[in-house]
């Protein structure tokens, strides 16, 4: 079995460097998920530009948590229900908002409850939501441009929740405080 390895500035592939430079910039440090991802220029391009466009989407701040975590939760990745829990506390989201995700409870409005199920069924039932499931998302003030948009954030997530399952990514120190584990 190889072991995953985690780039630093030093050792990153031509490639990576640039993006691991802006996470250094950003945020001081380059964060664990980054450093595996270097190790393939291209796929912590497509994460870092999925991400980019996911935040450039119709969602406000709570729909996006809601569509990040609720992937992360049924996904079960250890490293970025703590890391969306902290980006969620960067945007102001209710925290009460972000701890109904994290454990599995209702959300706050029907509206967020509607997006909260259908981003469920888009995962679990691999995009092949019914006619119902969608007549339902849409009563609740959605289009299809969201259902499009899901399918985005879902991209993004795949990639990492995928990523940090297999090299067995270490939760950063930033986002320690908001340690996950399904309950």
């Amino acid at each position: 079995m190889s072991e995953f390895k985690f780039h630093t500035l030093e050792t990153t592939p031509e490639g990576s460097k640039e993006i691991l430079e802006g996470a250094v910039a950003q945020m001081g440090t380059i964060p664990s998920l980054y450093a595996v991802m270097a190790e393939s220029p291209e796929i912590l391009k497509a994460y870092t530009q999925l991400h980019q466009a996911f935040t450039a989407t119709s969602f406000d701040a709570e729909e996006l948590t809601v569509v990040w975590q609720t992937i992360n939760v049924e996904h079960e990745c250890h490293f970025c229900v703590p890391a969306h829990t902290a980006i969620a506390h960067s945007m102001k989201v209710d925290p009460a908002l972000t701890e109904a995700l994290r454990n599995s409870e209702p959300m706050p409005t029907a509206k967020l409850q509607a997006l909260h199920d259908f981003t469920l069924v888009m995962v679990r039932q691999r995009g092949n939501a019914t006619d119902a499931q969608l007549e339902t998302f849409y009563a609740a003030g959605y289009a299809p441009k969201q259902v499009l948009e899901i399918i985005l954030g879902l991209s993004q997530k795949v990639i990492s929740n995928y990523v940090n399952h297999v090299a067995k990514t270490p939760v950063d120190d930033m986002f320690k405080p908001f340690a996950w584990t399904k309950s």
